[in-house]
């Protein structure tokens, strides 16, 4: 078994190395002037720092003023704050008003089980459980029989010997190991490192390296990119996000699974996908050598499949028996309803009322499929609103319901999940252009068209640590940046909290989530994936905007040029594709993914052309 870390108490430049070293997933800095590790504002400033951007820092405080928290939260020099003294929910309350989307943790010392119903009602984001404050005693384990039926930290009395046996016993979100990490007082990075490697499940540590790009692509499931992720949820569904971690851990490298999803990708879905020189195309703008994905080839017409089978195996190995998903365009509804027919699952699409009539032939798609498709009709009655109502959906029917999240988004682990099932693309470009262009080739960029990112980040994710290739996600500008109809997230949003993940939204000037546009239904999201969020703010990744316009024309120049009707979402990428490849030099690659085909959009491009057809 395996958790979470967080190494406590750092207070030196040597601690704060160790923590770069050894890979925690916290670290915390004490704000206590009482604490032998006490740090000063100026001095935790420092610290965070040298401590590596991904590594979130929690802040411990023992009844501070609450404006002091908040401003080193805003600051930045922490990210989480832990809290150990008498603050109650009015205190929570106000430090969250102050500081929106800040998460919390608050220490409980438990001495009976009044101390745990206590930390079981905390309006908390995470409970600790602690006999004292940093005394590195153990309270009495044997309070846990019963669990806690949320998220929680072991702290007390921790040392790299006797982390396995107490994740093994009391299965805690995470442990906080502080002066059992230490000799003669100060932190010991052998000791660190162990601990972390206990931990993390008593595998070989990913060793010391700190290449960002390394730590990214890293097996671990992570619940952040950096700042970004997280699961800002109710309390009504931790427990099926934990259940659903809890099995994607348990079956993502089973053999069974892996040959049963890998025998759907091929044999059904029409895996791999090919990858098309476009010469015409390549003739006609000069420059860079044109390659496209053809994820518009798979089963269902676009990239979704791959994502909706894994999600739908999985699924139905916990034994869920339903269904439900969100839809914008309505090509994921479309293979979620696909993958729930073929298994014998009920499914349930929820779709913006807007987008049920600008893509009226992917409705008929799914309830043809035997899906119910619920027309949402609060907010924009765009995809925004649809996220929403699924999650409220899933709140009151977990036992046997799993939501098919389509995108890159939401609560962990639902960013992962979809990328991993959507990393194939980027795994298969790779080995067919070395078949096309010989061994060892990688394209110059790949682009890729973001909404919430799916596509972009299957496209991506086998690149990272490739630092020659550039990796382009092209955003939905809708009628221009400077207005208010765009959805481009990364050119316009700020960072912020919304359907369980911190990222970066669109939002006004009161912070509200705003109401965004784009001629694309699949591109009108108001946010981001989180790790797409990372990826812009570490500079891995470079994100441009389109315009409607700009996407119709790509529409357009391909289906003339090479026969090829491309979804309005994958012509954004392309518009960005004839801006770049005359800019290149002809023995340059772009690989272009096209994420769908066209079918759906050619009603909505003739009208918006001034024709007038049915569907």
């Amino acid at each position: 078994m395996s958790c979470r870390i967080k190494l406590c108490g750092i207070h030196t430049t040597e601690g704060a190395e160790g923590v770069n070293a050894t890979r925690p997933d916290f670290a915390g800095l004490v704000f206590w002037p009482r604490s032998s590790r006490f740090v000063s504002d100026d001095e935790a400033a420092r610290l965070r720092g040298i401590i590596d951007d991904d590594i979130p820092c929690v802040g411990v405080f023992v009844d501070e003023p609450v404006e002091h928290v908040a401003s080193l939260a805003r600051a930045g020099t922490i990210d989480i704050v832990q809290l150990h003294g008498n603050e109650d929910g009015a205190y929570i309350a106000r430090l969250r008003g102050l500081v929106p989307g800040v998460e919390v943790w608050k220490a409980f010392v438990v001495r009976d089980e009044a101390d745990l119903r206590a930390a079981r009602e905390s309006e908390a984001d995470v409970v600790l459980l602690d006999n004292g404050r940093g005394t590195g005693r153990a309270f009495d384990h044997g309070l846990l029989a019963g669990g806690l039926g949320r998220r929680w930290v072991l702290a007390g009395g921790l040392d790299p010997e006797s982390i396995t046996a107490a994740i093994e016993r009391f299965a805690p979100w995470c442990v906080d190991v502080s002066s059992g990490v230490e000799t003669d007082g100060a932190k010991d990075p052998e000791k660190m490192r162990r601990a972390v490697v206990a931990a993390h499940g008593g595998g070989e540590m990913q060793g010391t390296e700190t290449d960002t790009a390394a730590r990214l692509t890293s097996d671990e499931m992570s619940p952040r990119f950096g700042i970004h992720g997280g699961q800002y949820i109710p309390e009504t569904l931790m427990n099926a996000v934990i259940e659903l971690e809890d099995a994607y851990r348990r079956f993502k490298d089973d053999p069974e699974f892996t040959s049963e999803l890998t025998a759907l990708l091929d044999d059904y879905a029409g895996r791999p996908s090919r990858l098309y020189y476009a010469r015409r195309m390549t003739e006609d703008l000069g420059g860079a050598k044109i390659y496209l994905k053809r994820e518009d080839l798979n089963h269902t017409g676009a990239h979704k499949i791959n994502n909706a089978l894994g999600q739908a195996l999985l699924a139905k190995k916990m034994g869920k028996t339903r269904l439900i998903a969100e839809t914008g365009a309505g090509q994921h509804g479309v293979a979620t309803a696909t993958a729930a027919a073929l298994l014998d699952m009920e499914c349930v699409v929820y779709m913006g009322e807007k987008d049920t009539q600008r893509q009226a032939l992917n409705v008929y798609k799914m309830r043809l499929l035997g899906a119910e498709v619920v027309p949402v009709t609060s907010g924009t009655a765009t995809l925004k609103d649809a996220v929403s109502e699924a999650m409220r959906e899933w709140t009151s029917r977990i036992a046997d319901t799993h939501y098919c999240l389509g995108s890159v988004m939401g609560p962990h682990p639902f960013p992962t999940i979809v990328r991993d099932f959507q990393a194939i693309i980027s795994r298969e470009i790779k080995a067919q252009l070395a078949e096309k262009e010989g061994p060892g080739t990688l394209p110059d960029a790949v682009l890729a068209c973001v909404g919430g990112g799916s596509n972009a980040i299957g496209s991506f994710y086998h690149f990272i640590d490739d630092p020659s290739v550039r990796l382009v996600g092209c955003e939905a500008a809708g009628r221009g940046i400077d207005t208010f109809e765009t959805a481009a997230t990364l050119s316009t949003g700020r960072l912020g909290i919304f359907h369980g993940m911190k990222s970066y939204f669109c939002q006004d000037d009161l912070g509200q989530i705003a109401p965004v546009y784009s001629i694309s239904a699949g591109l009108d999201y108001p946010g981001v994936g989180p790790e797409h969020a990372w990826l812009h703010d570490i500079g891995r990744a470079e994100y441009v905007a389109v315009t409607d316009e700009e996407a119709v024309q790509a529409f357009e120049y391909l289906s003339r040029l090479e026969g090829i009707i491309p979804a309005i979402e994958s012509s954004h990428a392309l518009a960005h594709a004839m801006r770049l490849a005359p800019t290149m030099r002809p023995d340059q690659i772009i690989v272009v993914t096209l994420s769908g085909r066209g079918d759906k959009d050619c009603a909505a491009i003739a009208r918006y052309r001034g024709e007038d057809i049915s569907e």
